[in-house]
């Protein structure tokens, strides 16, 4: 497979977009409920209030990690903000739907604080989100060789 990147960097913010053909509720639910995102990231436990901390499992990731989220700001069903201080430098990150005529655009935002660049961090939000649209879809999950290091030219030429 060889996958498309539709990543741009705006600054320091990496922004990758996807459509769906389904309401907001339906895809707000593929991005929060812990039984869907089981599907292409990983469940998480805890409290999914804004200002909690939950516990997400990265099932996509070598040894399938545990990491710690605080929710920033959770306002259903449009914008969904998360942070972790995990990684050196943190994850920031800013999810937005909006829909029209019966498609959802899922806005995903990245600011990129850390010591990984773009092209690092563009072609694994690129697998990620594939991987939403595969869960959504019932397809086969995509193969993250098939993103990186593929795709890491495309992002770093952005900057």
């Amino acid at each position: 497979m060889s996958p498309t990147p539709t990543g741009r960097l705006f600054g320091d913010e990496l922004v990758v977009t996807r459509t769906f053909r389904a309401s907001i509720e339906d895809v707000w639910a593929s991005i929060t409920d812990p039984q869907r995102t089981a599907r292409w990231f990983g469940p998480w436990e805890g409290d999914g209030a804004p200002g909690n901390t939950i516990k997400v499992q990265m099932i996509q990731e070598e040894g399938k990690p545990w990491m710690d989220l605080t929710i920033e700001a959770c306002e259903a069903p449009h914008r969904l903000t998360l942070s972790s201080a995990q990684e050196p430098g943190g994850w920031h990150m800013d999810l937005t739907l909006s829909e029209r005529d019966g498609v959802t655009e899922l806005r995903f935002a990245n600011r990129l604080t850390g010591p990984y660049g773009v092209g690092e961090v563009g072609p694994g939000w690129e697998f990620y989100l594939d991987a939403l649209v595969a869960s959504r879809d019932g397809a086969p999950m995509p193969d993250f060789n098939d993103y990186y290091p593929a795709l890491k030219e495309y992002f770093e030429a952005q900057q």
